[in-house]
């Protein structure tokens, strides 16, 4: 089975740096994955990386640019000296909204990500957000890694966040919420909810998540949404083969 993680700035960093404690059970979670699975790996944390060096106004598009560029060889090196402990090999990928509008350039990212995974190789990939436009920008890391689940023709995208289910209702704001462990379809009213971030480095929020889903779940692709800050759910989900928290959006019974 090929799957795609995708993990969000909230869980990769803390106080203004790199959650490198985080980032270490990650890692030790995808090696473990990567002895049954392909796996392609959706990382945010560049921005984040690149603030630790330099203490720019990320509001300012152009700030937050450069501070991209300074933080994606920060982060991918930290990748790297993590999955050396295991002797695998990571590899960048950078894509764009044009590359994603394009037949062609589909065509050959997946050619490129089949070609790592083909030689052992673990693809991590993020937004070009150094190049990308207003008018050209995915937006947030949620809608990437559904779209490169699907244009690599994934089995399936795992989903670590902050937010470690879908709930019936807010529990932020409702402590009776119940989170919901299987979800066949969204509802468009949920889709269309203001988008509220909780991290100041994040881009999305449960409503990007569920965008990503149900961009699947019509794709006939599984999501699966659990906490990145405690991999227990995800480790039992796919590694143990035990559903005990989380949420799975599947078109499946």
């Amino acid at each position: 089975m090929r799957v795609v993680v995708k993990v969000g700035s909230a869980v990769l960093t803390q106080d203004g740096t790199i959650a490198l404690k985080r980032m270490r059970a990650l890692v030790d979670f995808l090696a473990e994955l990567k002895k049954e699975h392909e796996v392609i790996l959706v990382s945010s944390g560049a921005v984040a990386g690149g603030y630790t060096k330099l203490k720019l106004d990320r509001t300012v598009i152009a700030n937050k640019q450069a501070l991209a560029a300074i933080g994606q060889p920060v982060l991918l090196h930290k990748y790297a000296r993590k999955f050396a402990k295991y002797d695998t090999l990571t590899a960048q990928v950078l894509v764009t909204a044009a590359n994603l509008n394009s037949t062609d350039d589909i065509t050959r990212i997946r050619a490129t990500v089949e070609t790592l995974l083909r030689n052992d190789v673990l693809p991590i990939v993020n937004e070009n957000d150094a190049t990308a436009t207003d008018e050209l920008e995915l937006g947030d890391n949620d809608q990437l890694s559904a779209y490169i689940t699907k244009d690599t023709e994934s089995d399936m995208l795992i989903i670590l966040s902050d937010i470690d289910a879908y709930y019936n209702s807010d529990p932020r704001q409702n402590p009776d919420a119940k989170a919901l462990k299987i979800v066949n379809k969204i509802d468009e009213k949920e889709l269309a909810k203001e988008v509220s971030p909780n991290n100041v480095f994040a881009t999305g929020g449960i409503v990007t998540k569920l965008k990503a889903a149900d961009y699947l779940l019509k794709a006939h692709i599984d999501t699966f949404l659990a906490s990145g800050f405690d991999l227990s759910d995800v480790r039992s989900f796919m590694l143990e083969g035990s559903h005990k928290g989380g949420t799975l959006f599947t078109c499946k019974g």
